[in-house]
C-alpha cells in the first residue's frame, strides 16, 4: 500500500474531476481552474509541476462527448491527443530535471475496444468505432512514455444528472455509477500497480444501469438511440474485469 501524495487533479470541472474534488477521498488535492493550467499551454504545466512537486497527477481532462466529437474532430485531436502530449512531455521534462517520477492515472475509456462482442480483457486487440475513442488510443499510446502510469478504460455516469428519457435494452456495457469509479481510483491509486486496467461493473444493459435511478425511464433499441443522434454506438462494450478484482485484494 502507497501512502497518500501530493496531488494535480486536471479536469476538475467535469463530471468525474467533480466528484472526485466532492468525495475528499484526496486529502493533498489541488485542482486548478483551466485559466491556470490549460493542456495547451506547455508553460502553464511546467510552471505548476515545479511550483508545487506532486506525487500523483489525475488527468480527467477530455472531450468527451461522442457527438461533439463527430462534429468538430480536429477540436477533438487537440485537446484529447495535443493536450495529452504537452503533459506528458512536461512530464519528462520534470522528472529528467528534478530526477523524481510523477504517477500519472489517465482516465480513458471502453470506446477503444471494438465494442461488438464484449468481455474485453485490457490486452484483448484495440480498434474505436468513433472518433473520441481514437483520440484516447492515441492518448494512451503518448501516456505510456512514462514509467510511472495507470491507464483506466471506463465508461461512468451520473446519477444525478439522468436527463434522457429512454434508453436502450440491447446496448451492453460495464458502466459505472461516477462516485463509485471515484472510490476505485482512489483505491488504485494506493496501490503498487502500473499499467493498463478496466474498470468498471459487471456486464448490463444501459436500460438496467440507469433505471436504478430513474424510476420512469423508458425502454428502448439501439437502433432509436443510433437515429436521435446519428452517431455510431457500441454494440457491446462490456469488459473483464478481472484485472481489477486482483489488484483489490492482492497488489
Amino acid at each position: 500500500m502507497i501512502k497518500d501524495k501530493k496531488t494535480l487533479l486536471i479536469g476538475g470541472s467535469g463530471n468525474l474531476g467533480s466528484a472526485i474534488i466532492k468525495s475528499k477521498l484526496f486529502k493533498n488535492l489541488y485542482f486548478p481552474k483551466k485559466r491556470d493550467l490549460n493542456l495547451l499551454k506547455r508553460n502553464n504545466i511546467k510552471r505548476i509541476l515545479k511550483k508545487y512537486k506532486f506525487g500523483l497527477i489525475i488527468n480527467c481532462a477530455a472531450m468527451a462527448r461522442i457527438v461533439d466529437c463527430e462534429k468538430n474532430p480536429k477540436k477533438a485531436i487537440k485537446i484529447n491527443i495535443d493536450g495529452t502530449s504537452n503533459l506528458v512531455e512536461e512530464i519528462l521534462s520534470y522528472e529528467a530535471a528534478y530526477k523524481k517520477k510523477i504517477k500519472l492515472i489517465h482516465i480513458s475509456t471502453d470506446a477503444v475496444y471494438p465494442s461488438i462482442k464484449g468481455n474485453y480483457s485490457e490486452d484483448s486487440p484495440l480498434g474505436p468505432y468513433n472518433i473520441y475513442g481514437w483520440t484516447k488510443f492515441a492518448s494512451e499510446s503518448l501516456v505510456r512514455f512514462l514509467d510511472k502510469h495507470v491507464i483506466i478504460r471506463t465508461r461512468f455516469f451520473n446519477k444525478e444528472n439522468i436527463k434522457f428519457k429512454k434508453s436502450a435494452t440491447d446496448l451492453f456495457t460495464s458502466n459505472i455509477e461516477v462516485n463509485d469509479l471515484v472510490r476505485k481510483i482512489k483505491m488504485i491509486s494506493l496501490k503498487k500497480y502500473l499499467g493498463t486496467v478496466n474498470v468498471g461493473l459487471k456486464r448490463h444493459s444501459d436500460y438496467v444501469a440507469y433505471k436504478r435511478y430513474k424510476n420512469d425511464l423508458k425502454p428502448c433499441k439501439r437502433k432509436d438511440i443510433i437515429k436521435d443522434l446519428s452517431v455510431k454506438l457500441a454494440k457491446d462494450s462490456s469488459m473483464n474485469l478481472n484485472l481489477l478484482h486482483k489488484i483489490e485484494k492482492n497488489l
